[in-house]
């Protein structure tokens, strides 16, 4: 019995205890909050400060180079011109020349009346059938043969003031 009677004296003080917090004001705290929520009253009105006028400057140095690429070894030196390897001045440049080779993906090969070509997607999202002899890639890269799953491309590259050729494969798939 005297189990019961601690547990019974333990009830009793925690009893006590509780309503010992209570708020006496929570009522009236209750009552408050009901009214802002029936009628929350006006919205404060904020005024906004005057947006300056700003005049528009135009921007001409599109055209250059980026200040954030590294400045091509090309860009540095004087360009030979002559050499059988040098490649023709005059020649037209190619959509996928405007691109680096690392922004190309190959998505694709086919063979159509014997001839195979391939399909290249640019960073744009836009793919081209290139064939052998087109020219894609920054430093004049021809395309000399066209497999089920590959391309191999020679680039022109300038390197210790010369012109010289160096062989380039691109795979399916590589770019993904």
């Amino acid at each position: 019995m005297t189990r019961l009677n601690g547990r019974h004296a333990l009830l009793v003080l925690g009893m006590a205890l509780l309503t010992a917090c209570a708020d006496p004001e929570l009522r009236s705290l209750e009552q408050k909050l009901a009214e802002v929520r029936t009628d929350p009253g006006d919205v404060p009105r904020v005024d906004l400060p005057e947006i300056p006028q700003v005049d528009r400057v135009a921007y001409s140095g599109s055209d250059a180079r980026s200040p954030f690429e590294p400045r091509r070894m090309q860009d540095q030196r004087e360009v030979p011109e002559a050499g059988e390897l040098a490649p023709p001045p005059d020649r037209p440049r190619e959509p996928l020349e405007a691109y680096d080779l690392s922004e190309l993906d190959l998505v694709g090969t086919l063979t159509v009346g014997g001839e195979p070509s391939a399909l290249v997607r640019g960073p744009d999202g836009k793919v081209h059938r290139v064939r052998i002899g087109d020219y894609m890639g920054l430093d004049h890269g021809r395309i000399v043969s066209i497999t089920d799953a590959s391309l191999v491309l020679v680039e022109t590259v300038l390197e210790r003031n010369a012109w010289q050729e160096r062989s380039r494969r691109i795979a399916l798939g590589e770019g993904e």
